[in-house]
């Protein structure tokens, strides 16, 4: 798992309009906060992004780029976005190779069984690339305003 101080795992991913998002390009202009969410519609998952949609400008107002990812494709992503109104950008990790590097691909024990799954994280990196804050196994409910108050002690 990763801890703040360490550099920011690079990517390119696709998001909801199949375009790729590389965050190197963030580098040196915006702060990034990247959610890693199970499953788009489920109620946790809407909750989260709706709520990190809903504070997009005070993110922006703070020099951030809110984004959120999971293994849906991008189809997936398009018709979350549309129904809910979100926002925020969101990412496909389809293979998965993002989460494993953010550790969030993790095994859990469901009825007995192990399964692999996202485990609900959220990482802030600054401008350098550098991590501010990784979280692992957050609570959707009110965890933007959480991430919101956090970004602000940062800049200050």
């Amino acid at each position: 798992m990763l801890k703040a101080g360490q550099a920011a795992p690079l990517f390119v991913l696709p998001d909801a309009d199949m375009e790729a998002v590389d965050i190197k390009r963030f580098r040196g202009t915006h702060n990034i906060i990247l959610f890693f969410y199970p499953r788009d519609d489920t109620p946790g998952c809407t909750l989260e992004a709706t709520d990190f949609s809903d504070h997009e400008d005070e993110f922006l107002h703070l020099d951030c780029i809110v984004m959120g990812i999971s293994r849906d494709d991008c189809l997936s992503h398009a018709d979350f976005r549309d129904k809910h109104g979100i926002a925020i950008r969101l990412l496909s990790d389809a293979d998965g190779a993002t989460c494993k590097q953010y550790g969030v691909w993790q095994a859990k024990e469901v009825g007995g069984v192990k399964k692999y799954g996202i485990v609900r994280s959220t990482f802030v990196i600054n401008k350098q690339g550098v991590l501010q804050l990784a979280q692992y196994g957050v609570n959707a409910k009110g965890h933007a305003l959480d991430v919101l108050r956090v970004v602000k002690e940062l800049n200050s």
